[in-house]
């Protein structure tokens, strides 16, 4: 902690002691301010804005001399603009509306617009082309407030995980170009059956918090806004390569058409990634391609989205045991057979398509109607060799053997989302929604061979469930004058769920329905570069799939969340240097966690606690002076469980006993999580990169014990840069080198537990994911 608070105080101290070149200005087009345009310094990936909601945009830190400005938004022809610096008035931008233009769903109808009261991160492309070296996608993100990241293979590529707030990935709602992402049974977010997603994203946004209403999961800890739009209208190709440790090798390319007729465009992506990873065997075969068509009509446009992923990985989710972790910390206990060889193909095997249909129409007095058609289809399984099983399990004659087992899942999720959003003067109205069907959605398992029957294939389990999510929601904001706006917001979400069993119980029916409505309201002020907010949101939140194998006596109920954040920042509090301090309040009731309590049907699921809380403190802060820059930021929080009764088996009488604990700390819910980014340029085509990370001790269950925990780790990565411009034949040309892990720390991201008693002793097994040593990656991109 002291060493924190010592780098805050250099922050802090350090701002004073420079001056800048700064540039700011207003992009508009013939109606007005535009949110969310795009102001890049050509060259330079350091120095770009995002306008406001008023169209403002700032970009410090810059050096004297010509400087070359490329506005964008989508629709509209991009902008190209010299200024000589130092420049001291303040640019006026317009720009020219195509024929008619194109608006992502979601730019309007669900981020958080820059002055709107909730704490939130906006990424620009520069911004994630910067960090994409072919690691999968949390890893893009790892620099923002409150993330911590980890890896099944321990290198970035395969399963990754996420946490925001201390929330897993089900808790976290993420869409694609406003069309819900998330798993619809287990509202979980695997990355990795969309690799290199992250090289055909143009924007970003990060809320935390309950935020604003969105389609798709409830967000309890934070939403992840994804937009794969661009508007590309001079033909191009990219060519962009990645080798490194554990013969990790990601190759992608990018082609565009250009504007076709003054109405369309066509853009391509084709990717594979490929890696052994740093635990054993965890290998990757990734593979992806994407597909856009564009067209702009007079006043109505239309996009088509086809995103494909296809994932091969070699299984590393068991962890290891403490004395593995001292002795062999890569090792993988999976695919282990009885005669103490591997077997080659524990994997996991998943296709997954994306069909996105999306519609833009301008219609009169300001309004604008946006629509949007998905179907997403997956298909897979994960094989399994399993040492002497009893096939009595399986529905066969009473039998151990050996023997290898498929389980599928093959399913469905299509919908529509919708919007339609007014601005005028001092009124922004939206009303939105959207529903979905994730039918059908099979569960089946079949064993593929037995030792004492190769050639039997047997079907033991064959499920059937389907959910439907309906939504509904309006927004509407109030300029009370030019310092000063209201922000109100309200959601109703119908969900029904009809699940038919699971594979250990198939006679487990369910058809639960929930109603939920979700109010949120805000206030925001904005003046002579200060800002600030506070907001109330609630939010509601149904089980997963895993939750309800429980029986009648312990069905799960609905999480809920109200959640109040202040924030207050400003800008140029001295010159090149702002800060933001968020101040939230996340006040659960019924949240469900991990107990240890087996239900009535012998099964271990998560079970609601009455009253737990998360409540922190986040502070971000840039400075940047001529070629040398400082991004920092760190979450300092508390998370609680107010009365937490712990469950656990007692091997010598086959029962379960409790155990009160009282106020604990909630599982994975590190105190403090911290990010660092130095970067300098030398010289003009040369740049440096140091990215640090620290996380502080995380409990692995809810007991608050220090023998069941994850101990803290200070990680950095280093990366350089070099780009050679433009020639006759080739735009650019980008040399990348980085090292992660720089100083070889031996660390743990993520883990498990198990209590039990014996001998009248509590003894527990911890399971660990241990994370990369030194390694390294280095890419090669080309843009002609």
């Amino acid at each position: 902690m002291k060493r924190i608070c010592l780098i805050i105080s250099s922050v802090f101290l350090t701002g004073s002691l420079f001056a800048q070149n700064q540039i700011s200005g207003v992009v508009t087009d013939q109606s007005g301010a535009l949110n969310g345009a795009s102001i890049l310094v050509k060259d330079n990936v350091n120095k770009f804005a995002i306008t406001n909601a008023n169209g403002e945009f700032l970009i410090k830190n810059l050096s004297s001399g010509q400087i070359t400005l490329i506005t964008s938004y989508a629709g509209y022809k991009p902008d190209t603009l010299k200024v000589e610096l130092p420049y001291n008035k303040a640019l006026a931008i317009k720009l020219q509306a195509l024929q008619s233009s194109l608006q992502p769903v979601e730019i309007k109808a669900i981020r958080a617009t820059d002055n709107a009261p909730f704490a939130k991160t906006d990424l620009s492309k520069a911004a994630i082309e910067k960090n994409n070296l072919g690691l999968e996608l949390p890893y893009l993100l790892d620099q923002t407030p409150g993330v911590v990241i980890s890896s099944d293979a321990g290198n970035g590529v395969g399963y990754t995980g996420i946490r925001i707030r201390g929330s897993d990935a089900t808790r976290i709602n993420m869409t694609i170009n406003g069309i819900p992402y998330n798993d619809a049974e287990s509202q979980g977010l695997f990355f990795v059956n969309m690799p290199d997603l992250a090289s055909s994203i143009t924007s970003a946004q990060i809320q935390r918090g309950v935020g604003t209403s969105s389609n798709g999961a409830g967000a309890f800890g934070a939403s992840m806004n994804f937009s794969t739009h661009a508007y590309n209208p001079v033909p191009y190709a990219e060519i962009n390569n990645t080798v490194g440790s554990f013969n990790t090798v990601k190759n992608t390319l990018k082609l565009g058409s250009g504007l076709i007729g003054g109405k369309f465009t066509l853009d391509a992506r084709l990717s594979r990634a490929t890696s052994d990873g740093y635990i054993d065997r965890a290998s990757s075969d990734l593979k992806s391609a994407q597909f856009s068509a564009s067209y702009w009509g007079q006043k109505s446009s239309l996009k088509l989205n086809v995103i494909l992923g296809q994932q091969k990985t070699y299984q590393a989710w068991n962890g290891i045991n403490q004395d593995k972790l001292d002795n062999d910390r890569t090792y993988n206990p999976v695919g282990l057979k009885g005669d103490g060889t591997f077997y080659d193909n524990e994997t996991d095997n998943y296709k997954q398509k994306l069909f996105q249909l999306l519609y833009s129409h301008s219609l009169r007095n300001n309004w604008t109607f946006n629509t949007a058609a998905f179907l997403t289809l997956g298909k897979g399984y994960y094989e399994q060799y399993r040492v002497k099983d009893n096939l009595k399990d399986y529905g066969l004659q009473d039998e151990e053997t050996d023997l290898i087992r498929r389980l599928w899942l093959d399913n469905a999720f299509w919908g529509q989302t919708i919007s339609l959003q007014k601005s005028a003067g001092k009124h922004d109205l939206t009303f939105g929604g959207g529903w979905s069907n994730y039918s059908p959605a099979k569960h089946f398992g079949d064993i593929i061979w037995t030792a004492s029957n190769p050639a039997l294939n047997h079907q033991w389990y064959n499920l059937r469930s389907r959910k439907t999510d309906a939504n509904f929601y309006t927004k509407y904001t109030y300029k009370i004058n030019s310092n000063w706006q209201l922000f109100g917001d309200l959601q109703f979400r119908y969900v029904n769920y009809k699940l038919g069993g699971f594979r250990k119980h198939p006679d487990l029916h369910y058809n639960e329905k929930w109603l939920f409505v979700n109010p949120k309201a805000g206030i925001s002020y904005a003046k002579n570069n200060w800002h600030g907010f506070f907001s109330y949101a609630v939010g509601n939140k149904e089980p997963n799939r895993d939750d309800f194998e429980t029986g009648e006596n312990n069905k799960p109920k609905r999480e809920q969340l109200h959640d109040f954040e202040l924030g207050i920042g400003r800008k140029n509090i001295l010159k090149g240097w702002h800060a933001n301090i968020t101040l939230y309040n996340m006040q659960y009731k019924d949240q469900l966690v991990v107990t240890g309590q087996i239900n009535d049907v012998g099964a271990t699921a998560r079970t609601n606690v009455a009253s737990s809380y998360r409540t922190g403190i986040e502070f971000e802060s840039q400075y940047s002076y001529k070629n040398f820059g400082l991004k920092y930021n760190i979450a300092l929080s508390v998370n609680k469980i107010k009365d937490f009764v712990q469950y656990i088996d007692n091997w010598d009488t086959e029962l379960q006993e409790t155990r009160l604990y009282g106020k604990t700390n909630i599982a994975m819910s590190p105190s403090v999580v911290q990010g660092i980014n130095l970067f300098y340029n030398p010289i003009k085509n040369i740049n440096f990169d140091v990215f640090s990370k620290y996380i502080s001790r995380q409990y692995l269950d809810n007991t608050s014990s220090k023998e069941r925990s994850l101990d803290g780790y200070f990680v950095n990565d280093a990366r350089a840069t070099y780009t050679f411009k433009s020639t006759k034949f080739v735009k650019e040309i980008k040399f990348v080198v980085q090292v992660n892990n720089l100083f070889n720390t031996l660390y743990v991201a993520n883990g498990y537990t198990y209590s039990y008693i014996t001998g009248n002793q509590i003894g527990s097994d911890n399971g660990y994911y241990p994370m990369a040593t030194r390694n390294i990656l280095v890419a090669l991109n080309i843009k002609l």
